[in-house]
Formats: C-alpha cells, structure tokens, sequence
C-alpha cells in the first residue's frame, strides 16, 4: 500500500490507528501494532493493575509505560490525552507535561475542546491529531491547528458526545467541510471497513474493538470471551453526565439503564458506575456486573489474535474486498 497523506504525516507504513482504551491499551498492544506498521496508542491509566487517584503516580506511570513501549519498538506510536472537565484537568495536564517531557510523537486528544492542548502540544513538535463529533467541532479543531481529526461515529465504543451522528455520515461531512487528514473511527473491524472508510473520503482508520481482543490487549480473558461471545445486538448507548458511552450489554447496562429510567439522582448513578467501572471489567474480570465500552462491531468479532494478524488481516484484505467490489459493480454499470 503506497503512503497517503496520513501515512506521511505520522510516518507509519499503513494508515491504521489503534484507539486507547481505558485500561487496555498499554506498552505490549501499543508496540505490537507500531510495529505492524499502524500507530498505537497508550490509553488512560495504560498497564496499571490498581486505582490511585494521584497526578504524580498517575504521571510516572504514563512515563514508565512510554520507556516500555520504546523498549519494545522503534516506531512512531501515540498518547492519549483525555483533556477532561474540572479536577480531572490536573490529570491531563500531568499527561502533557509527561508527554512533552519524553518527546512523545502524536498525541491522541479526546474528550475536550481543541482550544486547551493543541498550542502547547504542536509548539513541542507532537503531531495532534484531535477526536470530533460534529461537523462544528472539526471545523473548530481545524482553525485551531490540528493536524488531523478523527471522526467518531455513533457506533463506536467508549464515550462521546450525545450528537448520534454514525460513522458513515459523518466521516462523508467531514470530509466535504475540512482541508487536513481524517480518520474513522467506530464500526470498523476488517478490510471493509478499512475500504469504506476511504470510499467515504476518511485517510485511515481508528480501531478500538478489534485490537481490544487480541493477545496483546491487557484486557481480561473474561472480557475477551464475552465479546467474541456477542452478536448482532450486543451493544447500548448509555447516557451519563455529560456524554454518552457505548457498552457491551450486560447486567451493567441493564441495571444501570433501568436506576437512570426511574430517576434515580445523579450522584447516585455516578456511584454506581465507580463501583462497577471498566476497572473492575477489563482488570478484575468481571464481565457481567461491570462496565465494558465496546462498539457495535463486537458482533464481527469471533476470534482472539495477534495485533499484527488483525493489521495484515485488513491491508491484505483490501484486493479480494475490491474484487467483489468490481463484479457487484459491474452488474449495473
């Protein structure tokens, strides 16, 4: 595959993001698919087994997993920095200044506006690529001075705003409205995805889901087992405070969904969801009770692999994908 402009951007071989995920994300994925050719990217609180709320450890920690990662590849990858809302700003700060200090490449910003890191970040020499929405937010990120956008759809896992715009729309908006390279996220698993991706005017792709089962994901057994287990219906939306979150339906969900229906105060929910967080999913190994963020493409994902083989699995599905893609196409032109 030649390099396009996201590939020379970022100077990796093939223009495959994988997503940070909380908890799952850490040194041995991240340098698995930086090696394949993608960039990986260390997720909040990367490689860590235990919950301490404290900027300083939380900074080393990111600092220990960015040497490990450099110990095991020398290929680009990326940080994430999830920008946050009041106290939770000390944590990305933190996070940037760890990031500047080693002289982190790319910076994966989510879950804020442009406007706080991109400046700082960019004056570094980091290349920033920013998560949006909305076809306003990647407009706005753009003006402000990001190198890239990723547009997350409806579909995807995790938290995002409450927009619901799904990826196939989105990425075809953004793309008709901004000028630098943009990446689609949510829903995409396999070279059809990675195809219509770029059919729809995205440069690559960003990959949560399917790098989240794999051999070097942290994520638990338990959780891997349950994803591979899920079928077409597999996921809800979940609307919490400022966001909305997608997950892999369970008891979670279900209890959770049903507290938010009766009105149950916000405080409460909050404290819900902290005593059955994704911690306690994806390090704990309770799939059933405990919060999983997941995308709706769970329900193509039947197998554990390795990194590497999901990478080749997409890039070397590209001529058999665009082959039945030619003979459809020839039955009506």
């Amino acid at each position: 595959m030649q390099k396009n402009r996201l590939c020379e951007l970022l100077n990796i071989r093939y223009p495959i993001i994988q997503a940070p995920m909380n908890w799952v994300s850490g040194a041995r994925l991240v340098a698995a698919v930086s090696n394949a050719g993608g960039l990986g990217t260390l997720g909040p609180n990367a490689g860590a087994k235990t919950i301490i709320p404290d900027v300083a450890v939380i900074g080393e920690r990111l600092r220990s997993q960015i040497k490990m990662v450099r110990d095991l590849t020398k290929n680009p990858f990326a940080v994430n920095i999830a920008i946050g809302i009041g106290g939770d700003r000390q944590y990305s700060q933190r996070c940037v200044d760890v990031a500047i200090n080693e002289g982190v490449p790319v910076a994966v910003v989510s879950v804020g506006s442009p406007d706080v890191y991109t400046k700082i970040l960019k004056e570094a020499g980091i290349k920033v690529l920013h998560t949006i929405s909305t076809v306003n937010h990647a407009r706005k990120a753009e003006k402000v001075g990001v190198d890239g956008v990723i547009c997350e759809g409806f579909e995807a896992g995790g938290h995002k705003g409450f927009t619901e715009i799904t990826t196939f729309v989105l990425v075809r908006m953004v793309a008709e409205a901004v000028k630098i390279p943009i990446v689609a996220g949510g829903g995409i698993c396999d070279a059809h995805g990675l195809l219509a991706a770029l059919a729809l005017g995205a440069d690559g792709v960003y990959v949560g889901t399917r790098f989240m089962v794999t051999v070097e994901s942290d994520s638990h057994p338990q959780v891997k087992q349950a994803v591979m287990n899920a079928d077409d219906a597999c996921t809800v939306s979940i609307p919490k405070d400022m966001m909305l979150g997608r997950d892999l339906r369970n008891r979670f969900t279900q209890k959770y969904l049903e507290m938010k229906a009766a009105g149950v105060p916000l405080e409460e929910l909050k404290e819900f969801v902290n005593q059955h967080s994704q911690y306690h999913a994806q390090v704990v190994g309770d799939s059933e009770e405990s919060e999983i963020c997941c995308g709706q493409n769970a329900g193509l994902i039947n197998s554990l692999a390795r990194a590497a083989d999901v990478i080749e699995g997409m890039v070397n599905g590209i001529p058999s994908t665009l082959a039945e893609l030619q003979r459809r196409l020839t039955a009506f032109l």
